[in-house]
């Protein structure tokens, strides 16, 4: 589903570009939004794309977080066991009309059922289901193998989704050993 490889690279640009764009003396992101902007622009994504969210026993997987086909993406993976879900942001809409003519994530063969939960959509297409959430002209999609991760947790997920704050927005860059590498 998602290609952590094309993320790895500008990732391992983020310490390097953060130091001259707004880090801190700790080296760390700048606080309010120079941080996010200077992330996103080395992501290649736009500033207003980047959301986190957070689930008891999932963390976000730091090397896949990055840029997909003009999205925002980061993979968070479970602590005990294999289950992982993505999370995708685009500009888009989405509505009770066009739910079902998207495709979710890679399935495009298959028909997309979607059932409104709240402020959310959950879609379903053969073996992936997901929650996408429209906020403001862009849609956050988090999405998993239904066998893997069940729709309670995708649904928590989609109810803790938010912009992040610096110390979120710390967790999604890679460390560094205090040398600036």
């Amino acid at each position: 589903m998602m290609r952590p490889e094309r993320a790895l690279l500008p990732l391992l640009l983020v310490p390097v570009l953060l130091a001259g764009c707004g880090a801190d003396e700790s080296g760390g992101a700048a606080s309010g939004g120079a941080g996010l902007d200077a992330a996103a622009r080395v992501w290649g994504v736009a500033p207003e794309l980047v959301y986190v969210t957070e689930v008891s026993g999932y963390t976000v997987f730091q090397e896949s977080v990055g840029e997909y086909d003009d999205e925002f993406v980061a993979a968070y993976r479970s602590e005990k066991g294999a289950g992982k879900f993505g999370l995708f942001v685009g500009r888009g809409t989405m509505t009770a009309e066009s739910c079902p003519e998207q495709p979710l994530g890679e399935v495009s063969d298959q028909q997309v059922t979607c059932v409104h939960d709240g402020d959310a959509w959950y879609r379903t297409a053969g073996d992936s289901h997901e929650y996408a959430v429209p906020d403001g002209g862009v849609v956050i999609h988090l999405i998993a193998d239904a066998d893997k991760v069940d729709r309670a947790i995708l649904r928590k997920a989609a109810e803790a989704v938010h912009r992040p704050d610096d110390a979120e927005l710390a967790a999604l860059l890679p460390a560094t050993d205090g040398a600036g590498t």
